[in-house]
């Protein structure tokens, strides 16, 4: 039977994997992050996940605003990343945890929750930043993928209620895997941003640090706004915390909290770390 070994949650910057490109992970603005991921990298060693299930939501590599899921899934047998216009370098393709995914999608639908399943997927800096820095190494592919993309750019949104109920059905379906894995779940975007208009650079340390406090011990709370309302409390970039909600719901009722790091700004963006172990790692510590 399968095990949920915990969760990282990340931003997701495309200036992050711009640092990493350049070795600048040392440099002044950026050690302050890149510390924050020294505990999650003796975790993994550890925990030695083999799968990832990742939410995410995508930048236009899969889906522009003429064609928008809420939920979609991938099903590949690898993911390709693609040129951004970034100046990013485009990185080696990531395997794909195939039976996994069909296994997830076919316990979404069941669960009544119509997704959009995509058997050939790109991915693009919300993916493939992450996935560098808890395995850094431009070819280290230590572990199969399967990206969950959630709708963060074109209303109407999925509510954050609805997001953590997709995280709970995919928990649901990691239970029900017989495959004998080791599965981290990531969540990724965020925190507070806004990239454009009138409230460009707009940061909401406060809300930020609520997110953070309850993300563990209590992600009901992060519920009781609607989408709209995070909008105007996190930036509109900064709904991608509804990433963060999923992922948090696939991990089970359980958690507790192994690190966290918060730095302001990275490319206008509150940049935070947070790792969650489940009950059954902490337990097995124990």
């Amino acid at each position: 039977m399968a095990e949920i070994v915990g969760g990282v949650f990340t931003s997701h910057v495309p200036a992050i994997g711009g640092a990493i490109a350049r070795g600048l992970q040392g440099d002044p603005y950026w050690k302050p992050f890149f510390d924050g991921f020294h505990p999650v990298h003796r975790w993994l060693k550890t925990a030695r996940p083999d799968m990832v299930v990742l939410f995410y939501n995508d930048h236009g590599l899969n889906f522009f605003l003429d064609k928008m899921p809420t939920f979609a899934v991938g099903a590949a047998g690898q993911y390709h990343n693609a040129d951004e216009g970034w100046g990013l370098p485009v990185m080696q393709p990531f395997p794909g945890a195939q039976d996994l995914s069909w296994h997830i999608i076919e316990h979404l639908v069941a669960s009544e929750f119509d997704i959009t399943t995509c058997q050939k997927m790109a991915i693009d800096h919300a993916v493939t930043v992450p996935l560098a820095l808890a395995w850094p190494g431009a070819n280290n592919r230590p572990v199969k993928i399967v990206p969950i993309a959630i709708n963060t750019v074109q209303h109407p949104l999925p509510s954050p209620r609805r997001c953590l109920a997709l995280g709970r059905a995919v928990h649901e379906a990691l239970r029900s895997w017989p495959g004998a894995h080791r599965i981290a779940v990531f969540g990724t975007g965020g925190l507070s941003h806004q990239l454009d208009g009138e409230r460009a650079g707009f940061i909401n340390k406060e809300y930020d640090r609520f997110c953070l406090d309850h993300l563990g011990p209590d992600p009901d709370a992060l519920c009781d706004r609607s989408a709209i309302d995070i909008v105007e409390l996190a930036g509109s970039q900064g709904v991608e915390i509804l990433n963060w909600i999923a992922a948090r719901g696939a991990l089970g009722p359980d958690v507790r909290e192994v690190s966290r790091n918060y730095h302001i700004p990275i490319s206008n963006t509150a940049a935070a770390t947070m790792l969650l172990e489940t009950s059954a790692a902490f337990s097995r510590a124990a």
